[in-house]
């Protein structure tokens, strides 16, 4: 019969091998790259390790770990894509615009996890709220954004004031979540018949924003054309101006001139002066300078003097001989 000693040394032994691999299995841990711990002691967050390697810790029950992924995830909001299907969601994406039209609009939130702690403990289902708060969050924004907005050229601020609203939800809530970008996937009307008028008034109104394009290209090709003629015209106007300007100060000085000769010799410079302007108001005229003593007009004939020519002293010698 085997002794009550020998069981308790047999039993002591087993429940220190227990204790050792205890203590052995659960006193060091590692966290890869893409993850990052929560050491919680007696079940409490107290450290959140985000170094990779390995770590080492107080054995179970004193101390435990939870591991969670540093990676991005995505939430697809009214939709979920799996293995090459697409499920939709309308009772989710269906919502009003601000004018009162009906759309069906889904998303995609890009988010992560950045404070595990929170994350782990302060919500019992974190993605839950955060599904439900990008709802809201859509909804709100959506309910302020009329109907061509929303369909056409506003799809990049909505996404901002989502995002934006999005953010400081999830920050009040607390729950560990940071997020990183929202991008709408659809947002369209709900029937095929409606989508089809939308698209007609869109096709119109980019019709027109073309024609007023055109127009404005062809008055700025005017506008240029008429400025480059004013500043042509001007240039020439200012050319002529310093011509002008030129010509009479010649003619200032050679009236200066003709005046201080007037003063020397007035009746002379009076006699040419007629002469010049004779020869110029009849060019080609005979001018002939007379004299008149009341008895006999004698003149003396200036053209002819001009029109005779010398004779050459060959012509000379030839009469002498």
């Amino acid at each position: 019969m085997v002794s009550l000693k020998r069981i308790y040394t047999i039993v002591g032994l087993v429940l220190l091998i227990i204790i050792l691999s205890i203590v052995a299995f659960t006193t060091w841990y590692t966290v890869d790259e893409s993850e990052q711990a929560v050491i919680l002691t007696f079940g409490k967050a107290e450290e959140t390790i985000n170094e990779p390697g390995l770590h080492f810790k107080l054995p179970w029950p004193i101390q435990g770990v939870e591991k969670l992924s540093k990676e991005t995830f995505s939430l697809q909001f009214g939709f979920e894509e799996k293995d090459g299907e697409l499920k939709e969601f309308h009772a989710d994406t269906k919502m009003i615009t601000g004018d009162e039209n009906i759309v069906l609009a889904d998303l995609v939130v890009q988010w992560k996890i950045t404070e595990p702690a929170k994350y782990l403990y302060n919500a019992d289902n974190p993605k839950e709220i955060l599904y439900s708060t990008t709802s809201a969050s859509l909804r709100s924004i959506i309910g302020s954004t009329k109907i061509d907005d929303a369909l056409t050229s506003g799809k990049a601020e909505i996404e901002a004031e989502v995002r934006d609203l999005l953010s400081s939800l999830i920050d009040k809530y607390d729950i560990g979540i940071s997020i990183l970008a929202v991008k709408l996937q659809d947002v369209e009307l709900p029937n095929k018949e409606v989508r089809k008028a939308f698209t007609d008034v869109t096709d119109a109104r980019e019709t027109m924003n073309t024609k007023i394009n055109e127009a404005n290209k062809y008055r700025n090709k005017r506008t240029n054309e008429a400025e480059g003629e004013k500043k042509a015209l001007i240039s020439k106007a200012q050319g002529d101006k310093a011509a002008r300007i030129e010509i009479a100060r010649g003619d200032v000085a050679v009236f200066n001139k003709l005046y201080n000769e007037y003063k020397n010799n007035p009746d002379i410079t009076r006699q040419r002066l007629v002469l010049e302007t004779l020869e110029r108001v009849l060019p080609g005229s005979e001018i002939y300078i007379m004299n008149d003593d009341g008895n006999t007009m004698k003149y003396f004939p200036i053209r002819p003097l001009e029109k005779e020519k010398p004779k050459t002293q060959g012509e000379g010698s030839d009469n002498n001989e």
